[in-house]
């Protein structure tokens, strides 16, 4: 029996340009690896983490798409972001701050 699951090509391209900015991403910070979270509605996040410590993220418009986009780019998933993983994370002065001034009530408008 013939598979009979239809391919949309507009996902299909867009997860082809997702892999594409993770390869890039991965080769320009010696590999890398990631994680999927949920949206919601949004989509889904995929967090990038390199070999270099240096992190960033991508959204998909589904969660498919982003599975098949971490898929077709080679690198390594995660099912969560913690332990390990979430230590290779190298944070610089900027996150400090961004996290403590929400932890203190956001920054100030002076």
């Amino acid at each position: 029996m013939a598979d009979t699951q239809q391919v949309d090509p507009k996902a299909e391209r867009k997860a082809a340009r997702l892999a594409k900015q993770i390869s890039s991403f991965s080769k320009s910070h010696g590999g890398a690896e990631g994680q999927v979270a949920y949206l919601g509605e949004r989509g889904a996040r995929i967090v990038l983490v390199g070999e270099d410590g240096n992190w960033g993220d991508l959204v998909a418009p589904s969660h498919e798409i982003a599975e098949q986009a971490v898929e077709k780019s080679g690198i390594t998933r995660h099912e969560s972001f913690d332990g390990d993983f979430a230590a290779k994370v190298k944070t610089g002065r900027y996150e400090w701050t961004r996290m403590a001034g929400i932890q203190v009530g956001g920054p100030k408008n002076d």
